[in-house]
């Protein structure tokens, strides 16, 4: 608890933006890695310096905040200087505090300067690896407690946290993995964004597997990795594109610690295609070029494929028509080589009917919208009929190609498809292109087609029951 003294520490909060606490904890872990520090921070920590009851953080501490924000002192950052808080009692304050009863201490002298070292870390390092790695339970995110109408109560993703970390520890990040991606692909991101809890869970495993072996670190490091673009993904997909750039970006010094060529080209993938998504175009080739640098030794076709068609995404955003058709056909010829065993798993959503939606995406983007329409036609008949979230993708974005090329009652058409699936499957993304389209169509509305569907749209999405469980390849963020 905070001393009843404690000034707020106003700039450090304001650095903190809008990202939670325990998100701004995260990259404060990842900062601490990137320069070989070890710090056990988390929402808690952040908590305690924002209230003031941290006046100054120890010499660790101290070392990752200047990293962070490259230029400022610690004055800057909202902290007392060091020397009006020395003494043990100032100075070490993540100390525990006394139990209530519990004689207080009288002040204690200055201590030697052969304390200010990094020892200064260990009452709060061994503090915070007592609660999160001697509990022997598990961190568990139940997907109905999340708000998934549709979800079992029974889907759950869960991930123990216990401090040994071996190949049951790795198994458990590699199916968290796959479970986030399970009920993402059957219920769509919405409400899912939140299950952050198992990435965390990995991340601590990663600080307290420094002795586990080479094998089982290179795996622990891929599957927290992989799981940081999943979780990513999730709130991409939400529409939460800072919270999206920020485990993007985790992943990809997540891969560059590991020296992991294939995480860091599947995060440049994602990252790419957030940033055309937040408009940022410029930054979406430049993702995804090095994307592609990344993927040049990992013999897979496919994957240099989806990279060159994020550089055409964002070349479209541009308005670089030449440099996007030229990508466009970088992308065809790599897919038409085939899948390849390099192939990475997480890359099985693309197929046929992607490649054409991203094309479709393309061309719409340069305002070519019979084109993109044709493209996007293609799209929708290629798809398996039972991959619920893509039909919903597809049609979306071919209703919005459809209304924009002067096809309104056909895109009215389409629109009530979406609104069909749109019962299976919450996706924020989803239903921002729908309202797009919906935008498009409102001078149309004298039309009776058009205006069935605007009618619909308005008072939400409904249709016909549908048949449950049923299942896709990986949403296409590739996650």
């Amino acid at each position: 608890m905070a001393s009843t003294g404690a000034v707020p520490n106003l700039a450090f909060r304001q650095l903190r933006g809008q990202r939670s606490a325990g998100e701004f904890a995260a990259a404060v872990r990842r900062a601490a890695r990137e320069i070989g520090e070890q710090v056990a921070c988390d929402a808690r920590y952040i908590g305690r310096v924002e209230s003031g009851e941290i006046r100054c953080p120890n010499y660790a501490y101290e070392r990752v905040f200047l990293h962070m924000f490259p230029g400022v002192s610690l004055t800057d950052l909202g902290f007392s200087a060091r020397e009006s808080v020395r003494g043990r009692g100032a100075r070490v304050v993540s100390e525990p505090q006394p139990s209530p009863g519990a004689a207080t201490p009288g002040p204690a002298p200055t201590p030697p300067s052969h304390r200010d070292t990094d020892t200064d870390d260990i009452p709060e390092e061994s503090d915070v690896l007592r609660r999160v790695f001697m509990t022997s339970g598990t961190t568990t995110v139940a997907a109905a407690s999340l708000g998934l109408g549709g979800a079992p109560a029974s889907a759950r993703v869960s991930l123990p946290t216990q401090r040994r970390v071996g190949d049951a520890e790795v198994l458990a990040v590699e199916k968290a993995v796959r479970d986030i991606r399970l009920l993402d692909d059957r219920h769509g991101a919405d409400g899912l964004w939140r299950a952050a809890q198992p990435l965390r869970a990995a991340y601590e495993l990663l600080d307290a597997g420094s002795t586990a072996r080479r094998a089982t670190s290179d795996r622990l490091h891929a599957g927290a990795g992989e799981l940081a673009i999943s979780v990513g993904w999730l709130a991409h997909d939400s529409g939460r594109f800072d919270d999206a750039r920020s485990h993007y970006a985790e992943a990809l010094a997540t891969a560059r610690l590991a020296g992991d060529a294939g995480l860091e080209a599947h995060a440049f993938c994602n990252t790419s295609f957030l940033a055309r998504d937040a408009g940022r175009p410029r930054e979406a080739v430049r993702a995804a070029e090095a994307g592609q640098r990344a993927a040049r030794t990992l013999g897979s076709p496919r994957l240099l494929a989806l990279l060159a068609l994020r550089e055409a995404g964002g070349r479209a955003g541009l308005g670089d028509r030449t440099g996007c058709d030229r990508a466009i056909g970088r992308a065809r010829a790599a897919f038409d080589r085939g899948p390849a065993s390099g192939d990475p798993e997480w890359m099985s959503f693309f197929r046929e009917a992607e490649l054409e939606l991203l094309e479709a995406q393309c061309w719409s983007s340069l305002g070519d919208w019979s084109r993109a329409a044709r493209h996007g036609q293609r799209a929708v008949v290629l798809q398996d009929a039972h991959f619920t979230r893509n039909l919903a993708l597809y049609r979306a974005q071919l209703t919005g190609d459809l209304a924009r090329a002067g096809r309104a009652d056909e895109a009215a058409a389409t629109g009530h498809q979406v609104l069909d699936l749109l019962t299976r499957v919450q996706s924020s993304r989803i239903r921002g292109m729908l309202a797009g389209a919906a935008r498009v169509l409102g001078p149309r509305a004298g039309a009776a087609e058009v205006s069935s569907f605007l009618t619909r749209h308005g008072s939400g999405p409904s249709g016909a029951p549908s048949s449950p469980s049923e299942r896709r390849p990986p949403s296409p963020s590739g996650v």
